[in-house]
């Protein structure tokens, strides 16, 4: 049987449907679930081997980037998602998503006190552009194995990863010797410490990203495709979907 992952949609969330088609060409079966109704059933989180969090506006950010949806989901499927991260099932929060994983204290390290936080970025304006990752070699996440470097798309007011005031150095030397720095930005793009672009959990299962993988499934989305000989070729996103599908399946 395909994998089976649950995609959120709803509220000003408005990537699901390139989300969802992206887990689908990674071979798994996407069903995508308007927020409403996954509060309304919280258990129905457990029919599904992953669960995604994509990108957009979620109530518009009027308080901040993915506050209120995570305020949402913190009080009516706290309980359910406790239990689904302690199962190890793959979590993935992307732009908007990641900024909720992180307000619901799933990143860095799951239900533990906040050490992490994502502010506007330094130029002080929303960033929509392509920009280089490195994929570090070391890290533990399953969402990034195989990768090395890669160019996605961008698209923020608030990607700048914060840490802990006073403790940035102490916090940014345990995430590397952990290996939950999957995704580091080449160049100095919004500020992030470090130039991080991406983080994971010490399991590398639950994993927030900036970058818009499900935009990048294919060559012919990136802004070269005129030049790349292989243009019809799946894209690099891809991968990060189908690491996760081949860690389901291998379970």
């Amino acid at each position: 049987m395909k994998a089976k992952v649950l995609v959120l949609t709803g509220d000003g969330i408005n990537c699901e449907r390139e989300t969802a088609r992206a887990f689908e060409l990674a071979g798994a079966e996407a069903k995508i679930l308007h927020i409403n109704d996954l509060l309304s059933a919280p258990k129905t989180l457990h029919s599904y081997q992953a669960f995604a969090l994509p990108g957009g506006f979620s109530f518009g950010d009027d308080l901040g980037s993915g506050q209120v949806l995570a305020l949402k989901l913190q009080s009516l499927l706290g309980a359910e998602l406790k239990e689904y991260v302690a199962r190890k099932n793959p979590v993935i929060g992307i732009c908007n998503g990641f900024q909720a994983l992180t307000k619901l204290g799933l990143l860095p390290e799951p239900f533990a006190p906040r050490t992490m936080a994502l502010a506007k970025n330094d130029s002080g304006s929303f960033l929509d552009r392509w920009v280089h990752l490195t994929a570090e070699e070391k890290s533990i996440c399953i969402w990034t194995k195989g990768l090395s470097s890669l160019t996605l798309p961008i698209r923020h007011g608030e990607g700048k990863v914060t840490l802990l005031a006073g403790e940035e150095e102490i916090i940014h030397r345990k995430l590397i010797a952990n290996g939950q720095i999957p995704l580091r930005y080449t160049e100095e793009v919004n500020g992030s410490f470090g130039r991080i672009a991406g983080v994971c959990d010490p399991l590398g299962l639950v994993f927030g990203l900036m970058p818009h993988p499900e935009a990048a499934i294919s060559n012919l989305q990136h802004p070269q495709s005129s030049s790349l000989q292989n243009r019809d070729a799946p894209g690099v996103g891809l991968q990060i979907f189908e690491n996760c599908v081949k860690y389901i399946e291998g379970r």
